[in-house]
């Protein structure tokens, strides 16, 4: 019985890449593992906010709004 609580990800990335995760790993006393789930993390929140602003900006392109006057006007 598999009781493993994570999967396996094999990744493929040039060796200059392969290096210097290595080396920061290394400096930062982490695994390479540790180091790519935190940069996957920092990359989903960085991609939510990109889908967040993306809607915000579509948002107040439909309702007319170009300036914080438009917003204290609909607000008011």
């Amino acid at each position: 019985m598999n009781m493993r609580s994570t999967k396996v990800l094999n990744v493929s990335m040039p060796p200059e890449m392969y290096g210097e995760v290595t080396r920061v790993a290394r400096e930062e006393q982490r695994t390479k593992s540790e180091l790519i789930r935190e940069a996957f993390r920092q990359y989903q929140f960085n991609r939510r906010w990109r889908l967040l602003r993306r809607w915000g900006d579509e948002t107040a392109a439909r309702m007319g709004i170009e300036s914080d006057e438009d917003i204290e006007r609909l607000a008011g």
